[in-house]
């Protein structure tokens, strides 16, 4: 990960490839005034592993959604694959969004449908075939360790299952940059940890992730590069 306190140039040689995300001088301001974010540079290079922490109401989600577009900056850029994502709009907003896995605290299931058919969700929104969503639903339930759970519902799981079921659907469609936001706060410490265990290992075939996260004792164990938000600023605390 570069020096987050230092923007990106955005051009790559062999010995510096292009970050796959990159915020440039961004901060947030809201309708009421109060900042989210101020002046904020960093740098993610492909194949990162990176907590963001800091308290409740520093601005942890507000960077996250900002890298799907979510949110936009009042200043500054905000790039991810390549793109300025505060420029896109329709199309081009949803097509980079399909190179974006995202994962959240509350898993965000459709409790009508079993496992395997929120997973399959995503593909099909997506335009992918009934034989290639098939081809990719059994290697995705593997990875999280749920081949077992394809035809439950959601409340039919633990919660540590179902927030593997979200990791299943945030990685089906193969992205490069994975995304989590307190992915482990609703989970027990066991539960977290085998969670973290599953980002390391999409980390390890080659997918970006970024998590945010309070929990102090992930962080120690998980011994990735962290920064910390404090009061809209990044400072980093460990590379």
């Amino acid at each position: 990960m570069a020096d987050e306190t230092n923007g990106a140039n955005g051009s790559a040689t062999a010995d510096h490839p292009t970050a796959i995300v990159a915020l440039r001088d961004v901060t947030k301001v809201y309708r009421n005034g109060s900042k989210g974010l101020e002046g904020v540079n960093l740098e993610v290079m492909p194949g990162d592993f990176l907590f963001i922490t800091g308290p409740s109401g520093a601005g942890k989600s507000t960077l996250l959604k900002m890298l799907y577009g979510e949110e936009r900056p009042t200043q500054g850029e905000v790039i991810v694959d390549g793109h300025n994502v505060p420029q896109l709009k329709g199309d081009r907003l949803s097509f980079l969004r399909r190179r974006i896995g995202i994962v959240f605290q509350d898993y965000k299931l459709s409790p009508r449908r079993t496992v395997a058919e929120n997973i399959a969700l995503v593909l099909q929104v997506q335009g992918f075939t009934r034989k290639e969503i098939q081809r990719r639903l059994e290697p995705a339930l593997k990875m999280v360790g749920i081949q077992g759970k394809a035809d439950c519902f959601p409340d039919q799981l633990s919660g540590g299952e179902q927030q593997r079921v979200s990791i299943a659907r945030a990685i089906v469609g193969t992205p490069p940059l994975l995304l989590a936001d307190e992915p482990t706060g609703n989970l027990d410490s066991d539960n977290a940890q085998q969670v973290i265990k599953i980002f390391k290992k999409l980390n390890n075939i080659g997918i970006t992730v970024i998590i945010t996260t309070h929990d102090e004792h992930i962080i120690r164990l998980s011994n990735q590069p962290v920064v910390q938000l404090r009061s809209g600023r990044l400072h980093r605390l460990k590379s």
